[in-house]
């Protein structure tokens, strides 16, 4: 019994033993301190064996202001208290600490450090307000990262958070210990801390004995300094600010600017409105390199230097909010744009203007609060300068236009109905309502023009129409040669007056045979014969001339030797060598009149005659027969012994084929060898002509011998003219606003395309690319199939983005041009900075949200030499009302500007060699550390002091 209580005694105990070893405490971590520091040990370790370039590609978060610094963050807790603690890294870091020039953290920039922690509580200031806490959590941090062989520095935030207050400790190695300081003065900044010899002396007073005559002891102690100056802004004075009253008018009144000089006064676009300046200042930062100072004095002489004597400029813009902006809310062409492109979505199934214009027929409720239509003496503004002044305005269209701008639809810029598209982009605010009263209004006066024979002003009265503009233009300018017309026949004729059957005397002639041709007979691919055209355009040797009346009648060609047997009229010159078949005599070129005017739709309209008829051939000079009886008269005119053979010859050569003989007989002719036998030279019609040429002949037959200056002209200018004015009147609204569309978008390009601003190639280009993407856009509204759920709408909004934002690009291209005239290098360089950086942000949508604002454009770029005095001399001195509050308490002034902020570095470094702590240097060679640095940051009135002190530790 006894051994078998033994052995259960002995078996129990084995158990107990068994129990301790599986319950060991380890007292190492057995407080919640220990604890405390394990946990940062663990994220440390984990942090550093992720390493910068997989954490970035993991959770680690770019920092706003600069796109090289990253942080990471993890939360900690400690005796009921949260802690968040924040590791902040550069991955693609060569190593080297930031400079004075890129963007670096505070921290980086105060203590010269490149990876570091940041371990602060999460409360509501963020900082540690007790200092025995704050010890303790560094000395949790210090000990974790000793423990995981971390040489990162550790920060923790002191005091009150407005002063910016850390405190920090690096572990470096087994030798020394780097601890850190910083604080800041809000207020009261002693004097003589203001100036660089008291500076000098606080630095010095870390290390020196406190029994030493600082000023005059010899200290090696290494100096840098970058001093920043910005111009003084020029929109300060609240009466700059630009009056709300132009987007009544678009144009500015004399005291709408208080008499003020506005930076873009000279633009172009300060006809229409005043826009911000998107380059609100300069800032100017100079910096002088590393030296060695030795004493105080030396540092009262650098308070006196010349900015500069500085070793390195370099220069920044402040650039206005509003660039960072895309919501139509900054006012300019884009905006209006915006406008104009809803009130075309408010058109469409409208059927008259007049609907918008009365309050009952105007629509929703909405539509009746919002568009608002400005008062009388508005409209009265607005007509004047369209029709009552500039009356000598220039029309030679093509010196205001890109390269790419005829690409769009629309009307030249200098024109009548540009500039009343722009005009209606500011009349009350560019809404339905405003833009209809607006054309009601237009169109009467031009009524008022065309019925009292005045010019209409800013169209051409002479010339073809351009069938590349919008039609509203080609009316205008077929109504303006109506006009014209219609003046010269009361002017010559009083007694006639208006009537449609008074003759009208056509001034300008064509000379030559292919000039002189309208009509050309046709072929198409198919081998079937095709319609007459018109020839508008003179041949490879054609000339053109223009004489009276008079001239006319009594021209005669010098080189006939013969009298013709009846009297010969309206001859413009001799054709070449060509002679008369009938009578052996050199055949006239008569004068022509020119082929009745025709806009897009008249062409279109006959071109749908033609085809609705089976034989086009006889149709189409059917419809030609005026144009090709006047020819005919004309012909037999200047050629009276003339037959139907000789003008198919002139008129259209192809069409009538020489034999063998023939030809020597015309060469013979043209020799003077050719007998009476031997003429004329044998030739026949070709057969298109042979077969269908009776309707020609019948028409030869009947056409009386008439100069030009005799007939009947062939544009009636009083029917046409009606004609213009009921389109004009009869318009469907969304037609107008169609091409009101295109007009304005164009005409606002063309507008900003005449600023000057030095002829930027990225500017020069991004212009050429937005009147390639208009065209492109504008391009479905000349189908004249918009309909209420087409995707356009859509289209031209997302246009109008584009174009704001070409529109941004261009006022700082403008504005950098301005202020840099004698240094275009850096207008260039500042400019190519910001495009680059700006690129990303020019989004299609049509939200702000397209813009990510944490990002600022901080691009420096550094001065020349021979550019200092140019940029030093945009420092202007500060006037009395800029610096009366100003006490000028700092030195190094430029042009009597002291520095925004002073940044200072003091250093000095020690060498380490032999004794106990040389085992830890590879081969024991002398090695240099920074043991005490110290940046100063701050002006008179406010001054942040960082320390930071290495030691043997």
């Amino acid at each position: 019994m006894a051994s078998t209580s033994d052995s259960q005694s002995s078996i129990q105990d084995d158990d107990d033993q068994e129990e301790e070893i599986e319950h060991f405490d380890d007292f190492t971590l057995a407080s919640s301190w220990e604890r405390f520091i394990s946990e940062i040990e663990a994220v440390c370790r984990q942090w550093l064996a992720t390493g910068p370039k997989n954490l970035v590609k993991k959770d680690a978060v770019c920092l706003d202001f600069s796109k090289n610094i990253y942080k990471v963050r993890s939360e900690l807790k400690y005796a009921m208290k949260n802690y968040s603690m924040e590791y902040y890294f550069e991955p693609f870091n060569d190593g080297k600490v930031a400079d004075w020039i890129s963007t670096s953290h505070d921290l980086q920039q105060s203590f010269g450090v490149k990876d570091f922690l940041v371990i602060a509580p999460q409360s509501a200031s963020g900082v540690v307000l007790d200092a025995p806490e704050a010890s303790k959590l560094l000395s949790a941090v210090s000990i974790a990262m000793s423990n995981s062989s971390s040489l990162w520095p550790a920060f923790v935030p002191v005091h009150d958070p407005s002063r910016r207050a850390y405190i920090g400790i690096q572990n470096m190695g087994t030798i020394f210990t780097r601890r850190f300081e910083a604080d800041r003065i809000g207020s009261q900044v002693p004097i003589k801390l203001m100036h660089l010899e008291g500076l000098y002396e606080l630095f010095v007073s870390k290390f020196a004995y406190s029994t030493v005559d600082l000023s005059m002891h010899l200290f090696k102690v290494h100096f840098r300094m970058k001093l920043t100056y910005r111009t003084l802004p020029t929109d300060d004075d609240p009466e700059v600010q630009q009056e709300s009253e132009f987007l009544e008018s678009g144009r500015h009144s004399e005291f709408e600017t208080h008499n003020k000089i506005q930076w873009d006064d000279d633009c172009p676009w300060s006809e229409w409105y005043s826009a911000e300046d998107p380059v609100k200042g300069l800032e100017l930062l100079t910096i002088w390199s590393e030296r060695t100072v030795d004493t105080s004095l030396v540092m009262a002489e650098l308070e006196n230097a010349s900015p500069l004597e500085a070793d390195k400029w370099f220069i920044f813009p402040n650039l206005s909010p509003y660039l960072e902006t895309s919501d139509g809310s900054t006012i300019g062409f884009a905006s209006q744009l915006r406008l104009l492109v809803n009130a075309l979505d408010s058109s469409l199934g409208a059927q008259f203007m007049e609907d918008f214009v009365s309050v009952e027929n105007s629509g929703s409720d909405n539509m009746k609060s919002s568009a608002v239509i400005p008062p009388p003496t508005v409209l009265d503004r607005v007509l004047k300068d369209l029709f009552h002044e500039d009356a000598e305005v220039k029309l030679d269209f093509a010196d205001a236009e890109n390269k790419n701008s005829r690409a769009i639809k629309g009307a030249p810029l200098e024109s009548l109905f540009a500039q009343f598209c722009l005009h209606a982009l500011w009349f009350g605010n560019c809404n339905i309502r405003a833009i209809a009263v607006l054309w009601i209004e237009f169109v009467r006066e031009i009524r008022w023009c065309w019925e009292e024979s005045q010019p209409l002003p800013r169209m051409p009265t002479n010339g073809t129409v351009d069938l590349s503009t919008c039609l509203i233009y080609q009316k205008l300018h077929m109504l303006a040669i109506c006009i014209e017309k219609k003046h010269q026949e009361n002017k010559e004729h009083p007694d006639v007056g208006d009537k449609k059957t008074s003759p009208y005397i056509e001034g300008k002639a064509q000379i030559t045979k292919q000039s002189s041709s309208l009509l050309e007979v046709t072929e198409d691919s198919s081998g079937e014969r095709d319609s007459l055209t018109a020839r508008n355009d003179l041949g490879s040797h054609g000339v053109a001339t223009s004489l009276s009346n008079s001239e006319q009648q009594n021209f005669a060609s010098p080189t006939d030797t013969k009298l013709s047997e009846y009297i010969r009229m309206g001859s413009a010159g001799v054709v070449g060598s060509t002679m008369l078949l009938n009578s052996c005599q050199q055949m006239h070129a008569p004068f022509t009149q020119d082929p009745p005017l025709m806009t897009e739709d008249m062409h279109e309209e006959r071109l749908k005659a033609v085809e609705a008829f089976g034989d086009s051939f006889s149709f189409s000079a059917q419809l030609e027969k005026e144009i090709l009886s006047s020819d005919m008269s004309a012909f037999k005119a200047a050629n009276p012994d003339a037959v139907f053979e000789d003008f198919i010859r002139w008129h259209s050569p192809r069409d009538w084929e020489n034999d063998d003989n023939g030809k020597l007989a015309v060469s013979q002719a043209k020799a003077g060898e050719v007998s009476k036998n031997e003429w004329p030279p044998r030739g026949r019609l070709s057969e298109r002509m042979s077969d269908h040429g009776s309707s020609w002949r019948k028409i030869w037959n009947e056409a009386p011998s008439l100069p030009a200056f005799k007939q009947k002209p062939l544009l009636d200018p009083n029917r046409e003219g009606e004609k213009v004015l009921h389109y004009l009147e009869t318009m469907r609204p969304h037609q107008l606003l169609e091409q009101m569309v295109c007009t304005a978008f164009r005409a606002a390009a063309d507008t900003l395309n005449r600023t000057a601003f030095g002829g930027l190639k990225l500017m020069t280009s991004k212009l050429g690319q937005l009147y390639l993407t208009m065209a492109s856009t504008l391009k479905s509204l000349q189908r004249n199939s918009l309909s209420v759920d087409s995707e356009i709408i859509e289209d031209l909004t997302r246009l109008c983005v584009i174009f704001e934002h070409v529109e941004k690009l261009l006022t700082v291209a403008a504005s950098l041009h301005r202020k840099f005239l004698q240094a275009p290098r850096l207008s260039e360089a500042i400019f190519s900075d910001f495009y680059n950086f700006y690129l990303p942000k020019m989004g299609t949508g049509s939200g702000s949200h397209d813009i990510d604002k944490s990002q600022e454009f901080t691009k420096k770029q550094q001065i020349m030499a021979r550019e200092k005095e140019v940029v030093a001399s945009m420092f202007t001195p500060p006037t009395a009302n800029q610096s009366w509050r100003k006490v000028l308490s700092l030195g190094n002034l430029l042009n009597g500007h002291e520095p925004i902020l002073r940044e200072i570095i003091f250093s000095k470094r020690d060498h380490v060699s032999g004794g106990y702590y040389a085992g830890s240097y590879a081969g024991g060679y002398p090695q240099e550390i920074e043991t005490y640095r110290m940046y100063l940051c701050g002006t008179s009135n406010d001054l942040r002091v960082a320390l930071a002190v290495a030691s043997c530790d």
